[in-house]
């Protein structure tokens, strides 16, 4: 019998006792139902329930999380609480976790809101997953980067273009030095532009210039499929073609579809969280990113999108520092780390802000999507624009200073300014 737990760290917020609410979490997620059954024993708690051991109060509101009819004028009270449910009660299997731990809370009565901010996983779960098979050692051996951000791009229009009209610009992005291209997370394989098709058109134009650059731009090509056979049938079109990276909508395969997947893959793992906003939005509800995203790490993500500073979306750049630094500290060794990508209406412009807020680190994926295509030069003077911000922050020179040498930095400036939001 193992002694480790697993702790859950939850935000509960009521106008009721949240004491006795904790005290529900452990029990109801544990043991327990809502009458007392004869099964129940003092062993049987003893040995699989969980139990409070901490509850830190917070500062209480007059605006509940759910609306509450009829309570205008309440205080709700806000507290954490820590619950460490007995190993031996989940084991290491995620999805066991998921539903123990996180998935049945939501549904207790009581609540004004509910949040899981922190989870903590015992030694256990190290040797359980496979973790990333390239990671940021991995990601940077394969681009051949070193000492520097990967720089990346993303094919837009997102959907739409033709495999020949995909394969112009990725010529253009290829031959302008780029480490790193990827479908849009929303293309799959349409008629227009089936997956296979894009891998023919693709390919050539990234091996050609491999054999002239002396190394592989890598193409992260959208494999996602709701079958997992069909996405490995997807992943072994990219692979036997020389390709080695896809992009991975997690949300929608699901643990199960990326763990089957991993076993298997020779390709880097670029997960796109899209659907995770409906689990975090609101700050009273859902989960913390820090606690989603073990899970996917365990499963095997080899690169992991977190936005970025001063997105085109609604996270706040404190947010996205709370992510980075999720994905940068191991969850048991630092090999299980997986390479951060900072995107979401990135270019050049905030190069300064993003290296200063993560630490001063270069082990990142600086993925710019219409900050590189719509550079007024065109593309491949997008990415000299992107790299040149990272030279001139690096040395510590304002992007303005060195923008007066490097015409393709001054034209991006010029046309995204201090707002990325349009990038």
């Amino acid at each position: 019998m193992s002694s480790s737990t697993i702790k859950v760290t939850y935000r509960i917020e009521t106008a009721d006792d949240v004491e006795a609410l904790a005290a529900k979490i452990a029990s109801d997620q544990s043991t327990g139902t809502f009458v007392a059954v004869p099964g129940e024993t003092p062993e049987l708690k003893a040995r699989v329930a969980a139990r409070v051991t901490a509850i830190r109060p917070l500062e209480p509101t007059e605006t509940p999380s759910f609306p509450q009819p009829g309570a205008e004028g309440r205080v709700y009270r806000r507290a954490d609480a820590d619950i460490e449910f007995p190993f031996e009660a989940v084991g290491t299997d995620l999805a066991a976790l998921m539903t123990i731990a996180i998935g049945g809370v939501y549904a207790i009565k009581g609540f004004s809101g509910i949040r899981v901010v922190d989870m903590k996983l015992p030694p256990e779960f190290a040797g359980a997953y496979p973790g990333p098979q390239f990671g940021v050692a991995g990601t940077r051996a394969l681009t051949g980067v070193q000492g520097r951000p990967v720089i990346g791009s993303i094919v837009k229009p997102a959907l739409g273009l033709r495999p020949h009209e995909t394969a112009e610009l990725v010529r253009e992005l290829v031959e302008a030095d780029v480490d790193f291209v990827k479908d849009d997370e929303k293309l799959a394989s349409p008629a227009y532009s089936s997956l296979e098709d894009r891998v023919k058109a693709i390919m050539p134009i990234i091996l050609d210039r491999e054999q002239k650059a002396g190394r592989k731009v890598m193409y992260a090509f959208g494999i996602s499929h709701a079958d997992p056979e069909q996405m490995l049938r997807n992943h072994d079109i990219v692979a036997e073609a020389g390709g080695n990276a896809a992009v991975i909508n997690i949300n929608s395969i699901g643990f199960g579809g990326l763990s089957f997947l991993r076993k298997r893959s020779q390709l880097a793992l670029h997960a796109h969280r899209n659907g995770w906003d409906i689990l975090t939005r609101h700050p009273g509800l859902g989960m913390e990113f820090g606690v989603y995203q073990q899970f996917w790490r365990l499963l095997g993500i080899d690169q992991f999108q977190i936005n970025g500073i001063r997105v085109k979306y609604w996270e706040p750049d404190d947010s996205f520092v709370r992510s980075f630094e999720a994905l940068t500290t191991p969850l048991f060794s630092p090999q299980d780390c997986p390479m951060p990508v900072v995107c979401s209406g990135q270019w050049g412009g905030q190069a300064p802000e993003t290296y200063a807020r993560t630490g001063r680190t270069l082990d990142l994926l600086y993925l710019c999507g219409g900050g590189i295509v719509s550079h007024p030069g065109g593309a491949a003077a997008g990415v000299r624009a992107v790299r040149q911000a990272w030279e001139a922050t690096v040395e510590g020179v304002p992007l303005e200073t060195y923008a007066r040498e490097h015409p393709e930095l001054a034209q991006s400036l010029a046309k995204f300014g201090g707002d990325a939001k349009d990038a």
